[in-house]
């Protein structure tokens, strides 16, 4: 069994070597290879050069330019070799020692898994201000209702594919900025994937990028964006 872990990463100097360095010693604990990738979406911060000169060997890819946390995103799953492909945010807010929870799943050979803070078993260590929390649970209630993708919580940034979904639906994907946790599991339904929700533990990153208002509105066009494309099908 090999698992990519593939992290996003915008302006996380500070935070990208000690989520690394977790990373790596659960793998080497439970003798699985070493195998990450950075996806560098823009940073403007010195985030490149602490991953350079950090002793932990990962394949980087540097997008140039600030092109959203779905692009990132998706870029890294393609290029991942994985058996499964993990992605996870490089603030650890969900941590790398969540993932044995999905070890059974993956054993069993489950195409995705993903990580949930809104059903029983999670546990939320550090709560997001409460405005972001509020409409964080109505983008989760909007996303349910526009795209029909019936689960707990989109934006769990901590979600794990086998090879075979992976290729499938993130070569379809098209979404570059937050909404883009929507259009994916919108397109595996649409395949007929089972999703599997695994309640985790989550802590707020205060440092977050997250641009309230700008991120809710862009967020919303991308869910009517997601309609317009299974319309005009895009998504096969």
């Amino acid at each position: 069994m090999s698992i990519t872990i593939v992290i996003p990463a915008y302006n996380e100097a500070k935070s990208i070597t000690s989520t690394l360095q977790k990373i790596a010693a659960y793998l080497s604990e439970k003798d699985m290879p070493l195998d990450i990738i950075i996806v560098d979406d823009g940073s403007t911060d010195n985030t490149i050069e602490v991953i350079k000169n950090q002793s932990i060997p990962v394949s980087l890819v540097k997008l140039g330019k600030n092109c959203g946390k779905g692009k990132a995103v998706r870029e890294g799953m393609l290029k991942a070799k994985g058996d499964w492909s993990l992605f996870m945010d490089a603030d650890g807010s969900t941590s790398i020692q969540e993932l044995e929870k999905f070890i059974p799943l993956i054993k069993q050979q489950k195409d995705i898994i993903i990580g949930t803070r809104k059903i029983k078993g999670s546990e939320i260590i550090e709560h997001q201000p409460f405005l972001r929390e509020f409409f964080g649970k109505g983008f989760t209630w909007l996303s349910n209702i526009i795209v029909h993708a019936h689960v707990s919580d989109f934006t769990c940034g901590f979600k794990c594919f086998s090879k075979k979904a992976t290729e499938v639906i993130f070569s379809k994907a098209v979404i570059d900025d937050w909404s883009f946790d929507a259009e994916i599991l919108f397109i595996a339904q649409k395949l007929g994937y089972e999703i599997i929700e695994i309640p985790v533990k989550w802590k707020n990153d205060r440092s977050s990028k997250v641009r309230l208002i700008h991120d809710i509105l862009n967020s919303l066009k991308g869910l009517f964006r997601i309609r317009l494309n299974a319309i005009k099908g895009i998504y096969g």
